[in-house]
C-alpha cells in the first residue's frame, strides 16, 4: 500500500494515469496558491482557495513523510527522521506555514503576515517535482556544472578586468569601482541602461570591445545547456525504447 502511494506521489511514469492526475492536481494547486501574490489586496475568494490548497499541501507532506523510506531508499526509522530535513521537505513545510499563521485568529503579530505570505513564493519550487521537463533541465545543469562553472568564472573575470580598465581610462564617469563593475555587467549582457556611460573616445572603444566579446560570453551557457538538453532527450528516448 505504501509503495503504491509512493509511486503515485512521485513524478508520474508513462501509463500511470493515477499518478499523472495527482501531478496535475498538485500543479494546479501550486499555481492557484501563488495567484494572490499578484494582488496588493487579494479578493476574499482567495482565502478559501488558500485553505483548500494548503490542506492539499499538508496531505502531500504527510504522504511523503509516510513513504520516506522508499524515497531515501533506507530501511528503518532513520528515513522518517531524516526526511523532514531534506531540501524538498523544507520547501514543502515553508510553503505551508504562511497559511497556518492566518488560520490562527489569535495570532497577535498580524503585521508580520505580509512577511510570512512572501514565503509562499517557495511553492513555485514545488512545481519542479511534478514536471518531467524541469527535471530533465535540472539533470542537464547538474551534468554540465563543470562547463557552466568555467563559463561563470570567465564571465566574472571578464567583468572585473573590464571594470578595472574602464575605471582607470574613464575616471570622470565612474565615481567608484562598483559603478565600473555595474557598467561592465550591463555591457557584458548588452542591456545598456544608459545611466552610466563613457564620454571619451578611449572609453567608447573599450565599451564596444566589451559588448562584442560579451555577446560571445553570454551565448556560451545557452549553447552548453542546449547541447546537454538534446543529449538528455536522446537518452530518454533510448530508455523508452
Amino acid at each position: 500500500m505504501r509503495k503504491r502511494i509512493y509511486e503515485i506521489i512521485e513524478i508520474s511514469s508513462d501509463g500511470d494515469k493515477v499518478s499523472f492526475c495527482y501531478d496535475m492536481l498538485m500543479m494546479c494547486a501550486i499555481i492557484i496558491s501563488i495567484v494572490p501574490l499578484a494582488f496588493k489586496q487579494p479578493p476574499s475568494f482567495f482565502i478559501y482557495t488558500d485553505i483548500v490548497t494548503t490542506v492539499l499541501f499538508i496531505i502531500d507532506y504527510i504522504l511523503r513523510l509516510l513513504t520516506a523510506d522508499y524515497k531515501l531508499r533506507k530501511a528503518g526509522v532513520v528515513s522518517f527522521i531524516k526526511y523532514p530535513f531534506t531540501p524538498w521537505a523544507i520547501i514543502d513545510l515553508v510553503s505551508i506555514l504562511p497559511t497556518l499563521t492566518v488560520l490562527n485568529s489569535g495570532f497577535k503579530l498580524l503585521r508580520l503576515f505580509r512577511i510570512f505570505r512572501t514565503f509562499r513564493v517557495f511553492r513555485v519550487f514545488k512545481a519542479f517535482r511534478y514536471s518531467k521537463s524541469i527535471t530533465i533541465i535540472a539533470k542537464v545543469i547538474r551534468n554540465s556544472k563543470n562547463a557552466l562553472l568555467a563559463v561563470c568564472t570567465l564571465a566574472i573575470g571578464y567583468i572585473l578586468v573590464s571594470a578595472l580598465v574602464i575605471f582607470n581610462v574613464e575616471a570622470a564617469s565612474f565615481e567608484t569601482f562598483f559603478d565600473a563593475i555595474y557598467w561592465a555587467t550591463v555591457s557584458l549582457t548588452t542591456v545598456g541602461y544608459g545611466d552610466i556611460y563613457p564620454i571619451t573616445t578611449a572609453g567608447r572603444i573599450i565599451t564596444m570591445i566589451s559588448s562584442v566579446f560579451g555577446i560571445a560570453v553570454v551565448a556560451l551557457p545557452a549553447g552548453i545547456i542546449t547541447a546537454g538538453y538534446m543529449d538528455a532527450l536522446n537518452e530518454d528516448k533510448k530508455d523508452d525504447e
